[in-house]
């Protein structure tokens, strides 16, 4: 067991040095524009332009440029912003932002878990039923209805009908409720349809019939075995959903006018704020990475088909 976590790590950690290395060589072929405020760049000379370029160091060997980047991620030190937000420690604006959006996507992550996934354990114990046909009816809803439709349509006439806040305070968790419920009615339906597709996968398989043959009974049957391995593909995207709930959601943060960091790396990118651009992209890069790792590790837990023992167990 330790052998196949040490190696799904070491995977891991090869993945993210060379995430790295390409985003620093990638970062190096955008214009030095982005190291400039619009200010800087409309009043500054020529020379000047070049001292200050210098002063960054953006002009030093690219090896020296490429130990101070790897010390400064190690030690905690990101970098400044430059154009969204002149002269800031990136750190301290990722570290507001992402506290906002973790907050919530957190929370609607699990009210979709608990929501989602018995409502697709539902509509496959019911096939053609009225649970599962309301159940698809909602999911056919959600996947057709254009997604901005249904946030524009929660926010202004839930907040009207509940007497909810239209907006986002943080100190207010009444008004977490909306920003909740749209970031959730998404997720909801897919973990509600693809479980109820696995969970009837499953019972079509040989060795269900072969239970029910024996004459186990249809719940024995549901929960020891179709659920146990129809969990196993939802389970392995959870951490990476999980992780990459960091990025925020550009539409409903921007709806709700909630501070996170929906969006950001689009902004950066726009803005040419090249410090910027490269710790989001790192960032982002290295999350879906750990995920993939943690999907490994939870995979092996929770599929029942794995088993991890030494070589001489």
């Amino acid at each position: 067991m330790k052998r196949y976590y040490l190696s799904k790590l070491g995977q891991a950690i090869i993945t993210i040095t060379l995430v790295v290395l390409v985003v620093f060589a990638l970062l190096r072929f955008m214009p030095t524009a982005g190291y400039f405020s619009k200010e800087q760049w409309k009043d500054m000379s020529e020379p000047e332009k070049t001292a200050y370029l210098r002063s960054l160091g953006v002009l030093d060997p690219l090896l020296v440029q490429l130990r101070r980047f790897v010390t400064g991620l190690f030690s905690g030190d990101l970098g400044r912003s430059i154009v969204m937000y002149p002269n800031m420690p990136i750190a301290s604006v990722l570290g507001d932002k992402m506290a906002h959006s973790l907050l919530l996507n957190l929370l609607s992550w699990f009210f979709s878990a608990l929501i989602g996934m018995p409502l697709g354990l539902a509509m496959a114990s019911r096939k053609g039923g009225l649970t599962d046909k309301l159940g698809t009816l909602y999911v056919v809803i959600i996947r057709a209805v254009p997604s901005i439709i249904i946030h524009f349509f929660i926010q202004i006439y839930c907040s009207r009908w509940l007497g909810l806040p239209l907006l986002f305070y943080l100190e207010q968790p009444i008004s977490w409720i909306l920003p909740i419920l749209s970031m959730s009615i998404g997720s909801i339906a897919g973990y509600g349809v693809w479980l109820r597709r696995y969970i009837v996968d499953e019972e079509n398989k040989d060795y269900i019939k072969f239970a029910r043959v024996k004459g186990l009974s249809q719940r024995y049957i549901m929960w020891r075995h179709v659920l146990r391995n129809a969990i196993v593909p939802i389970a392995i995207n959870l951490p990476a959903d999980f992780l990459l709930m960091l990025s925020g959601s550009l539409v409903i943060e921007s709806m709700y006018s909630i501070p996170g960091t929906g969006g950001m790396l689009i902004k950066s990118i726009k803005a040419m704020d090249n410090p910027m651009v490269q710790v989001l992209v790192l960032l982002y890069g290295a999350l879906s990475v750990f995920g993939v790792f943690l999907g490994d590790v939870v995979v092996s837990f929770v599929d029942p088909r794995i088993k991890l023992v030494d070589s001489n167990g």
